[in-house]
């Protein structure tokens, strides 16, 4: 086989294979992709000459697949479904599509992330609206399941059966302490010290705080670690503002402090042998079909890459 050749293969080659794979009769394979017979077996012997093998074994009974057909068929009909996806995404795109998005998002991504997704949605499609309900990730997960919302972006895994979830954009867990606590200048802490120290955390249901305790249990062998809480606050800028004002150290969203941290009004403290990486997740229910205005507005939030991508 000379691969170099693969190269020079065209979508109209891979159509005529498919074509035939399924028909299993030139005749009816040719009508179907509206050539001459002639036409589609030409097809069919260039692309036999440039992969170096027969694909299409030919007898008086009929056609059927070499085993090498077969692979190539195979991967024909993922490429020909990838361009049956451009083509509709791109028409997508063209249309002048409006109408209304209702979405739910947890605190980072309805502060830090969507923002910059909204702008570029406003400048490539300006009829479109979306209305953001914010709310902790268990909250929004049940908006999207109730139909107050059709689609969400949380910050831990899908906890629901009946959802549908795919990562969309990356985060960081990171400690944070006021620049004048012992460990700014400090090397890094263990677990026993952070859980000693006074701590600000998240309240119940946030994707932060479960994903963080999640972790942390991994970490210390499938036990859970207790805390010196001396505060537990509904939002990220409530947090922040605690450390902030000295309170205590907390784990934040790196989105959240990345501002702080760049200004030296906060210290990014590293955690001895613990690195809390995490997706948001952009979920919908698994029975809804999306309106085109819906399409567009999520394949906006999925071109959008973060400084962490």
């Amino acid at each position: 086989m000379n691969r170099d050749l693969f190269k020079f293969i065209t979508l109209q080659q891979m159509e005529a294979l498919a074509c035939l794979a399924e028909e299993r009769n030139f005749s009816a394979a040719a009508r179907k992709m509206m050539l001459t017979q002639p036409s589609l077996s030409k097809h069919i012997r260039n692309l036999e000459d440039l992969c170096g093998c027969r694909l299409v074994n030919r007898t008086r009974a009929g056609i059927s697949m070499t085993p090498e057909g077969s692979i190539l068929y195979g991967y024909a009909k993922r490429i020909l479904r990838l361009r049956d996806e451009a083509r509709d995404k791109m028409a997508l795109s063209m249309e002048s599509v409006s109408g209304i998005v209702f979405a739910g998002a947890s605190t980072i991504p309805a502060t830090y992330l969507l923002p910059p997704v909204l702008t570029a949605l406003r400048k490539s499609h300006p009829d479109i609206t979306v209305r953001i309900v914010t709310g902790d990730s268990d909250i929004v997960v049940h908006m999207v399941l109730t139909g107050q919302v059709e689609l969400g972006f949380i910050g831990k895994p899908v906890p629901d059966r009946r959802l549908l979830g795919e990562p969309i954009w990356n985060d960081e867990i990171v400690l944070v302490a006021h620049p004048d606590h012992p460990w700014a200048s400090s090397g890094g802490v263990g677990i026993p010290e952070l859980a000693r120290e006074p701590f600000i955390e998240r309240e119940k249901g946030s994707g932060t705080r479960s994903v963080f305790e999640e972790r942390l249990a991994e970490h210390n062998g499938g036990e859970t670690v207790r805390f010196n809480v001396v505060s537990e606050m509904g939002s990220t800028e409530a947090v922040k503002e605690s450390v902030l004002a000295g309170l205590g150290v907390s784990v934040l969203s790196l989105h959240a402090v990345r501002r702080e941290l760049e200004l030296g009004m906060l210290v990014r403290v590293p955690m001895t042998g613990l690195r809390v990486l995490r997706p948001f997740y952009l979920i919908r229910k698994k029975q809804s079909v999306l309106l085109p205005h819906q399409e567009v507005f999520a394949d906006t939030a999925r071109a959008f890459r973060t400084d962490l991508e």
